[in-house]
């Protein structure tokens, strides 16, 4: 996490490139670098203090470049890296290079590092980037600028270069079609782990946020729920530095397809039981067409469709109120 600390009295300028840079104002006969970085609502507003949270798992490799790199592009930064449990030197290469430490005693999951890193961080905004060197410390300042501009979450969209492998891509791109088509507005990259928040606003849903790696998912469906405007910014994703993955394709199948149905829940339930109550209605129905042309009755399996496409439905009007409930509590 990178934690800075402005006072009030600064504000928004340009850098003597023409680049937008959040930097304080310096006090007479002070000069002050180009790359120090602030954060403020907009341009006659006070500052606000930043945070950025870096969970890492066995990311001492990583860590060893990347921090290096943050610390230059973000002089004034103070960081902390949250250790989930590392077996290498991951806490080690942290504290040598002059960060504070937050260490799990056992691996608890990439969600509950975020949400450890969340309730720790004393910044109005945090922003969440990966360990392991895959995303660039200069497009932080990119999503700072859609945060500038009114949005509560921006989150740095991967293309098709930055995926992992042919097959996550593939499930990334049903994602975010999915939930495109629940929210009504167009979802770029619904799992990309590189994002800037309004810390108030986020902390409302750490309650809803789980322990593994679909943290990304669940925290944009439960802005876009809520109202919150969300903000995509293309960025270019760097080869991973260190370590392999650690999102296993066949450990991890089945809870990446859990994934469509937590897409569903937390947003519009409805939207999905509708959709799937009708399907098993007109199959029903075309059923006992046939059935009833060709043998002059109503069969059990036609009586069986029916019936589950009558469950199906009120299974989804129930998660409805459910879920506004859930909301209406923690809102």
């Amino acid at each position: 996490m990178l934690l800075f600390r402005i006072p009030h009295s600064e504000a928004y300028r340009k850098n003597p490139h023409g680049k937008r840079d959040w930097a304080p104002n310096p006090a007479p006969g002070v000069r002050i670098g180009g790359n120090s970085v602030t954060l403020m609502r907009n341009r006659n507003r006070a500052a606000m203090t930043l945070s950025i949270v870096l969970p890492a798992k066995n990311e001492a490799e990583g860590l060893r470049t990347f921090l290096p790199a943050l610390r230059a592009a973000h002089p004034q930064a103070e960081i902390l890296v949250v250790d989930d449990g590392s077996t290498d030197d991951t806490a080690a290469v942290a504290r040598e290079a002059g960060v504070t430490v937050l260490s799990n005693p056992y691996p608890m999951g990439n969600g509950a590092s975020i949400k450890r890193g969340a309730r720790a961080a004393a910044g109005e905004v945090i922003v969440f980037m990966d360990a392991d060197g895959q995303h660039r410390p200069e497009d932080v300042d990119r999503l700072l600028a859609k945060l500038d501009e009114g949005h509560d979450m921006a989150v740095g969209a991967r293309g098709k270069g930055g995926q992992a492998n042919v097959g996550r891509g593939l499930a990334n791109a049903l994602y975010n079609r999915l939930a495109s088509w629940m929210t009504g507005h167009r979802i770029l990259d619904l799992t990309s782990g590189l994002r800037a928040v309004r810390a108030d606003k986020f902390r409302e849903f750490l309650h809803l946020l789980p322990n593994g790696f679909s943290y990304p998912t669940t925290s944009t469906m439960a802005f876009f729920r809520s109202g919150y405007p969300v903000a995509y910014v293309p960025v270019d994703v760097q080869k991973r530095v260190g370590n392999n993955s650690h999102i296993h394709p066949l450990k991890d199948g089945i809870r990446f397809l859990l994934i469509i149905f937590k897409i569903a829940t937390l947003y519009s339930p409805v939207k999905l039981f509708a959709p799937t109550a009708l399907l098993f209605f007109l199959t029903g129905l075309g059923y006992y067409a046939f059935t009833f042309i060709t043998e002059g009755r109503l069969t059990n399996m036609s009586t069986l469709l029916f019936s589950a496409s009558v469950i199906i439905f009120l299974i989804g009007l129930v998660s409805e109120q459910i879920t506004a409930l859930m909301y209406k509590q923690h809102g």
